[in-house]
């Protein structure tokens, strides 16, 4: 399987898993990714997504060696893109944890994702710009709307690397992490958004990604019917409840260190080892 999908509670981590090209991403690889995330979307027990590599890196991009062999994914304007999910629009967030190597359509599968968490030596960059190979999986979008034409135009123009702190400094991405810790900070984000209260989260993200293609009178209008929606369900009024009871007063930084505190303690539960004595005959 080149693609993994493994259960945390109420957080999937999905894994590209093809560390010998530095899981660049073939016709096949391309599939499952779809297929991982439109499982995600229709899991309601799921709340939040994981996109990461494994052994080290994100993605290098779609595989040139497979380009050259006549492997390449048949491009269609609508459907999904080359590198899987990068047109799909998911109602849940997904976040990009980032070691090694994020480049060509491995950031533009990182620019698809709502927040990325990236090694402090992890390297981005429009590595595709040397080998004539275009952007074909929104990166020349959302690129520029996420750090402005002129940095994005350096960038995608270039081809230069993009060093982690760069990329932090210019809003490509949002936290670091130390080397070889992104996957771990970036479930601990994942698991400190599914504790929030889901609807107005997701109504909130939605009317953020819809007011791009919307002029301001059209984007009140779907903002408004959004939060309307969440204030009818009862989970705004059952909140405030909450509040007026002395809960949830605390920052998002500390729900996200209880966050990290619980990872841990159930990855030292399930290391430690079942006594002799205790195990089946």
């Amino acid at each position: 399987m080149t693609v993994r999908y493994e259960l945390d509670g109420p957080v999937v981590i999905v894994t590209i898993d093809r560390p010998e090209v530095r899981n660049a991403v073939d016709p096949d690889t391309a599939g499952r990714l779809v297929d991982c995330f439109a499982r995600f979307e229709a899991d309601d027990a799921l709340a939040v997504a994981v996109l990461t590599g494994a052994d080290g890196n994100f993605s290098a991009g779609f595989d040139l060696k497979a380009l050259a062999r006549g492997e390449g994914n048949k491009l269609e304007e609508t459907g999904p893109g080359p590198m899987g999910p990068t047109r799909m629009s998911l109602d849940k967030p997904v976040i990009a944890a980032i070691e090694g190597y994020a480049v060509a359509g491995g950031l533009e599968l990182a620019l698809w994702c709502d927040l990325r968490v990236a090694a402090r030596d992890a390297t981005l960059g429009v590595f595709n710009r040397r080998f004539g190979v275009p952007l074909i999986d929104l990166g020349t979008i959302r690129l520029p709307r996420m750090i402005g034409q002129g940095r994005a135009m350096d960038i995608i123009l270039t081809g230069r690397p993009v060093t982690a702190v760069e990329a932090l400094g210019i809003g490509l991405v949002e936290r670091l992490a130390p080397p070889g810790s992104a996957l771990a900070e970036a479930v601990a984000l994942a698991s400190m958004l599914a504790e929030l209260p889901p609807r107005a989260l997701r109504a909130d993200r939605r009317s953020l990604l819809a007011q791009w293609a919307l002029g301001l009178e059209d984007a009140m209008r779907a903002e408004y019917r959004g939060g309307i929606e969440v204030v009818r369900s009862g989970e705004s009024q059952a909140g405030a409840r909450r509040f007026s009871e002395g809960a949830g007063r605390h920052g998002s930084e500390r729900r996200l260190r209880a966050a990290r505190e619980r990872r841990s303690r159930r990855r030292s539960t399930a290391a430690v080892p079942t006594p002799q004595f205790l195990r089946p005959r």
